[in-house]
């Protein structure tokens, strides 16, 4: 069996058989040419484990051309092999030389390839065989090349190590072969004798840094959709997206109507001139900070721009200032936490309240013009501002007459949501105990039925209603890669698009004090998998949000985003390329596009519930639809001394609690009818606050159907690694309590490879059972354009200075950006002649 390599456009073929492989690289035989080389034991390969992102041994970028020069294989002897083989060897390997980060960019090699690179080996084969006898190669300069016995030295496909006695070769390729030590470290859940027989390469979870860096190897499993099938996604997403698309054409219609008004013309002659926009720019409203689509207003003087929604709440003399608001916290320090008195010096703690910002009034003209903002809330207060437009003229309504004219000749009885196929019970899990309440169980499938059509229909009845989705053995649909959190940070350490310093150190959630802690890389993870405490024997809790820190996990771990997208279920909505229903991949190319993920969330978990400094995600909701995969967990076993410790500490919080509580009851007693309605208020807001401990609500650990306090390994196994809370829209309280309203949630405990899907505005949370490695991605369904337009709305309404105010997912443009693309796929599907057809047809039904 022949090796191939490339390297630098050169191509060499090199046999295996009875030779020795030649330990040095490349760069190693120029410097014996120059007469500078090295010893064989300095060039001699570090440990995997001791690997760091500043010393790459690997992998090296040269200042010449900037390229990566593989590590290679040298042999003596040449042999011949198949023209298939030779094919397609040379694909692969020219495919793992080019190494690119994106899909955009990846290099597509095709047969014309092949043949130019089969004529660089012919061209250069000569040249390899004379280097063979030259002083360079000979056993004089290299006495280690060539053995008398002619006995063979394998390398290991992982660490590039040559061995003789501790090294397999796969039976399959003949071509990879793995150490034992490596097999142990980075592959624990094979046998050696299933490597022996089916190599990590040839599944395509090989986890070496040349094979993490490689896109496209793994094949992502497609359902079979024909052009029915397709027009039918189609025609459901423009008659979700039709309603909306009509609602924001009515708002522009509107304000040139009163344009028009103002300027004494009919509403056709009005000339909207059209502003300078780049495609790579967001343009957003300076008062709410919603996204503008197309219609704003703008001054021409300092250039203030205002959304429709505004001038609308202008005129009406409904606008909020939305004025900042400064808070203060108490930080009562460390003993504090533990039972201890607070800190002597620690602030007071004051009402955000006394930090609001005096209100602005900004009211419309007497004749419905709106004028710049004051000065106050960064304006000029002079000019009045100018009608502009984004969009070509006319294009949105355009777009809605076009979309309504196709509907109608595709409309047709559709089954998708009258579909009355019972769900069997294996397909249910019970979450909730709601009398009265038809919803109780969730729809929970098995990946392997999620390719089926019938459940894609199953699942959109459960959509829907804005039920969570639960999807069981995702991961066995994949191809096995390892989410080991020191397998992905080897790969971010290798990547040449990754700074060495940036991944040394990582900025983490401290969830006992919520504050931002930076830790070593390598201490978090052997923390995620060995623990760790504080001084006092209380286990530390960290959270590695949204790792590694860019919207680039395509480039920067592309097997893993692969291999993450082929465990998606249900990929018409999910799919983060190419999901013919998700409206986020709508967007045209040049289109600046908000970071919808994958994302990786990496926390340590204890299975007891603390009390204080859980590792959770409290209570919050999120603007677009997510799928969350559990891909790894890892379980941490405290010691007798630790856990007697804890049990102290418990009862050091609860009396604290309770005199605090008493403390408070008696300061209100002496303080009653003193303040008036303000204090009834303030009294209800404070029995209404969920714990200051931890910040999220009780979790209902009495109402599941499994154990989960239970410390058994076996239990544990069973309890998975996340216990999820997820409340239905409707229940969502405002000023209330959740237990005082008698709100259930949604309560089941996540496992490992189950896929978890939120609807949008589901508010929920989640707590960590074990350290969890956790892969999330957002998507946009147009079931839930709705609620995302609703969180929007709302979110708007939220100070300056409030984090979640900007409008990041710009639904809007979601919404025409996705109508227009559907038009166009499905005018493609569909000739005019079929359309004349199918028009005339229903035309006779009609009349009949």
């Amino acid at each position: 069996m022949e090796v191939l390599l490339v390297e630098q456009g050169r191509l060499e073929r090199y046999n295996n058989k009875g030779t020795r492989v030649h330990k040095r690289r490349r760069s190693n035989f120029l410097h014996h040419e120059k007469g500078g080389g090295k010893s064989e034991e300095d060039e001699k390969h570090k440990d995997l484990s001791s690997l760091t992102g500043t010393e790459s041994k690997k992998r090296r970028l040269t200042p010449e051309n900037g390229k990566r020069i593989s590590k290679k294989r040298h042999f003596s002897k040449v042999v011949e092999s198949s023209e298939d083989e030779f094919d397609g060897e040379i694909l692969f390997l020219v495919k793992a030389q080019a190494r690119k980060r994106g899909r955009v960019d990846c290099e597509v090699i095709g047969r014309s390839s092949l043949k130019d690179e089969a004529v660089k080996y012919e061209s250069n084969n000569a040249a390899c065989n004379t280097s063979s006898s030259s002083p360079l190669t000979s056993p004089g300069s290299s006495p280690r090349y060539v053995k008398d016995n002619e006995e063979a030295y394998l390398k290991c496909h992982q660490c590039m190590k040559e061995e003789k006695k501790t090294i397999l070769s796969c039976s399959k390729c003949k071509m990879n072969s793995y150490c034992i030590r490596c097999i142990k470290q980075w592959y624990p859940h094979m046998k050696v004798e299933e490597v022996k027989e089916l190599c990590p390469f040839c599944l395509h979870n090989c986890n070496c840094n040349a094979c993490l860096h490689s896109a496209g190897v793994i094949k992502i499993p497609e359902r079979d959709v024909d052009k029915r099938k397709k027009a039918q996604h189609l025609e459901h997403l423009v008659s979700n997206l039709l309603p909306f698309l009509k609602k924001i054409s009515q708002e522009q219609t509107q304000e040139i109507e009163i344009e028009a008004n103002l300027r004494g013309l009919s509403p056709s002659k009005v000339e909207v001139p059209q502003t300078l926009c780049f495609n790579d720019e967001r343009v957003y409203c300076n008062h709410c900070a919603t996204s503008i689509i197309d219609l704003h207003r703008s001054c021409s003087k300092c250039s203030y721009e205002l959304c429709l929604s505004c001038c609308r709440e202008i005129r009406q003399g409904s606008l909020l200032d939305r004025g900042e608001v400064k808070f203060q916290y108490r930080s009562r320090g460390y003993d504090y936490i533990h039972g201890g008195e607070p800190a002597s010096d620690c602030c007071p703690l004051e009402n955000s309240e006394d930090h609001i910002e005096p209100l602005i009034e900004w009211k419309a003209n007497g004749d419905a013009t709106v004028s710049c903002a004051p000065k106050e809330m960064g304006g000029c207060g002079e000019c009045v501002l100018d009608l502009k437009r984004i969009l070509p003229g006319c294009w949105i309504s355009n777009l809605e007459v076009k979309a309504k004219y196709l509907l109608e000749i595709f409309q047709k009885e559709r089954s998708t949501f009258k579909h009355d196929c019972e769900t069997g019970r294996d397909m249910l899990r019970k979450a909730a105990s709601r009398e009265g309440s038809c919803d109780n169980f969730l729809f929970c499938p098995d990946s392997k039925d999620t390719m089926k059509e019938e459940e894609l229909l199953h699942f959109r009845e459960h959509w829907v209603n804005g039920e969570p989705v639960i999807v069981k053995n995702v991961l066995e649909q994949a191809n096995g890669l390892s989410w080991e959190p020191m397998v992905m940070w080897r790969a971010l350490s290798e990547n040449k698009d990754a700074s060495s310093t940036q991944y040394s150190e990582v900025k983490t959630i401290d969830c006992l004090a919520g504050c931002e802690v930076e830790i070593n890389t390598r201490d978090f993870f052997e923390g995620y998998t060995e623990g760790r405490m504080y001084k006092n024997s209380w286990p530390e809790m960290l959270k590695l949000k949204d790792w590694p820190p860019s919207d680039k996990f395509e480039d920067l771990l592309p097997r893993h985003c692969d291999e993450f997208i082929s465990a998606l279920p249900f990929r018409e909505y999910t799919d983060p390329r190419a999901g013919i229903l998700n409206l986020a991949v709508k967007l045209p190319p040049g289109v600046l596009k908000p970071d919808m993920g994958p994302k990786t969330y990496i926390a340590y978990g204890f299975l007891e519930e603390l009390g204080r400094g859980d590792s959770v995600t409290k209570l919050h909701c999120d603007m677009s639809d997510a799928v969350n995969i559990l891909t790894h967990t890892a379980e941490v076993n405290l010691s007798n001394e630790q856990q007697s410790a804890i049990s102290g500490l418990k009862r050091l919080h609860r009396v604290q609690d309770e005199r605090e509580l008493m403390d408070w009851e008696n300061s209100h007693k002496d303080h009653a009818g003193q303040s008036g309605r303000k204090t009834e208020d303030r009294e209800i807001t404070e029995s209404n606050r969920p714990s200051e401990t931890n910040g999220e609500l009780k979790f209902r650990k009495d109402e599941l159907d499994e154990p989960f306090c239970s410390s058994s390994n076996e239990e544990t196994e069973e309890t998975g690694g996340a216990l999820w809370d997820i409340f239905r829209r409707e229940d969502v309280p405002n000023d209330m309590l959740v237990s005082l309203l008698g709100v259930e949630p949604w309560t089941f405990v996540q496992r490992l490879g189950e896929a978890v899907f939120i609807p949008a505005g589901c508010p929920h949370q989640v707590r960590n059972l074990k350290s969890c490695t956790k892969v999330a991605a957002d998507f946009v369904s147009p079931e839930n354009v709705h609620e995302c337009l609703r969180l929007t709305e709302e979110f708007r309404q939220l100070p300056k200075n409030h984090r979640a105010r900007e409008d990041k997912l710009e639904i809007k443009k979601m919404i025409l950006y996705a109508v227009d693309q559907a038009v166009k796929d499905l005018e493609s599907l569909v000739s005019i002649q079929e359309l004349e057809a199918l028009i005339s047809t229903r035309a006779l039904k009609a009349l009949e």
